[in-house]
């Protein structure tokens, strides 16, 4: 079986290339040849159907939400909720995380559950049956890790996160810059730098980059090179040992690509406003514009209960510099597990961040929305506004709790409504700018389609 990269490379349009055109409103030929530049992906494992959407350059913004189990709350009722909830309010991909409980059994129902592309991170559930087998994650098997992640790809995962790029070099940086202030807060990147100074040997998923890349392409699976050494602190951002790895991933990337295989590679975690775009800029040019997974990034470390804000002002300025994929941060981030709502909180958060970094990469074609928004309440289109927004059903449940006395206006300014009050003054205008080009029907259809 050819991977969607190269049947793209061989100019040939498949079904997935159709469907993930349609999702963005661009000719299957741009995403054709954003695949074949390295510079878009999309799902294309054949062992699951799931909604095709293509992450990269010149696409809008998608936003994944992560979920799963932990070893103190094994509910697996609730992940299908919360994976359903993901799905309702619009993120674009799901990962299923899951470390605590039949990890096989909560993957399968998370994938029954919903239509959106799934992704995972195999060392987990390597790790963690190692450790319930043997007692500690440095006992694990590299020919146990790479059954993992082919048992995940036979059960249809879209993309993998992997990291590849923790590699003894990787370390060695970490080690002498003296360590960092908030310690390694990705688990896939504490449990290989543990295995690997435990065992003295290097990374088996670096070292065997060819066996990995063997099974992401027999599968059509995304390899999303993990960042494993990610900071988790803002004091640990764009230091050597994260831009070491991400120069390992690079390569990896590269290298990958010029097998077939389709890859992503992700970025830092906690970080200040003031790097972002350096940030993006570092990793655009040494991947080639391949497409970035922004985690987060969380931009201070102060806000714990409020940390889907946080987030979201660090992915509005990473999509607006060029990042083409950021994963949800929920309220409850280093406190506790989410649950359905705060899942919905976290996706609300990152579409908005979404779409005001859109908003600059994709300039009009991400604007015209906000431009149908001023006009609908401009005109006290109440309907229209509801439709418009990407908070529509939370914006009507605030408005219907709250209900005016007018029913053109809300309680904010009831009779005192600013717009209603000047509207009779303008009248003749407004039939005057409604002719304009700008506010045609043409546009407004344009409007409706990118909708």
């Amino acid at each position: 079986m050819k991977t969607q990269l190269e049947l793209a490379r061989e100019g040939i349009i498949t079904e997935a290339m159709k469907e993930a055109s349609a999702y963005d409103d661009v000719s299957p030929e741009f995403i054709r040849e954003g695949i074949a530049k390295g510079q878009i992906v999309i799902y294309g494992n054949p062992n699951r159907k799931a909604r095709v959407v293509g992450i990269g350059k010149g696409l809008k913004t998608k936003v994944n939400a992560s979920i799963g189990t932990s070893p103190d709350i094994v509910d697996i009722d609730m992940e299908v909720k919360k994976a359903q909830t993901a799905e309702k309010y619009g993120a674009d991909t799901l990962m299923e995380l899951s470390t605590g409980g039949d990890l096989t059994k909560i993957r399968k129902r998370i994938l029954d559950s919903i239509s959106l592309t799934v992704g995972t991170v195999p060392l987990y559930q390597a790790a963690i049956e190692t450790n319930k087998k043997k007692g500690s994650v440095v006992h694990m098997e590299a020919d146990f890790l790479f059954d993992v992640i082919e048992q995940q790809a036979e059960e249809g995962i879209g993309f993998m996160a992997i990291h590849c790029g923790i590699n003894l070099i990787t370390l060695e940086r970490l080690k002498k810059q003296g360590y960092r202030y908030g310690g390694l807060v990705s688990r896939g990147g504490s449990f290989l730098t543990a295995w690997m100074n435990h065992n003295k040997k290097e990374n088996p998923l670096y070292e065997q980059i060819d066996r990995l890349i063997d099974i992401m392409k027999k599968h059509d699976v995304i390899l999303s090179l993990g960042n494993g050494l990610r900071a988790g602190a803002i004091h640990d951002s764009t230091d050597r040992a994260q831009i070491q790895e991400l120069i390992i991933n690079s390569e990896i990337a590269e290298y990958a690509q010029s097998k077939g295989v389709q890859i992503i590679v992700e970025g830092p975690g906690h970080i200040p406003i003031d790097e972002i775009e350096a940030n993006v800029l570092i990793q655009k040019r040494l991947s080639n514009n391949a497409p970035f997974y922004m985690l987060g990034p969380i931009t201070t470390d102060v806000a714990p209960g409020y940390d889907h804000i946080s987030s979201a002002i660090g992915a509005a300025l990473s999509s607006c510099y060029g990042a083409d994929f950021i994963c949800y941060v929920t309220p409850p981030e280093h406190l506790a597990l989410p649950g359905p709502d705060d899942v919905r909180e976290g996706v609300m958060a990152a579409r908005i961040a979404a779409h005001v970094g859109d908003m600059v990469k994709l300039k009009d074609k991400a604007k015209n929305l906000d431009l149908k928004m001023g006009i609908a309440r401009r005109d006290l289109d109440w309907k229209t506004q509801y439709e418009t927004a990407i908070t529509k059903e939370r914006a009507q449940e605030i408005r219907n709790s709250r209900p005016p006395m007018d029913e053109d206006t809300c309680t904010m300014c009831g009779s005192l409504c600013s717009l209603k009050g000047v509207m009779k003054y303008y009248e003749q205008d407004l039939k005057k700018s409604r002719k304009k080009k700008r506010y045609s029907s043409k546009l407004l259809n344009e409007i409706a389609d990118y909708l």
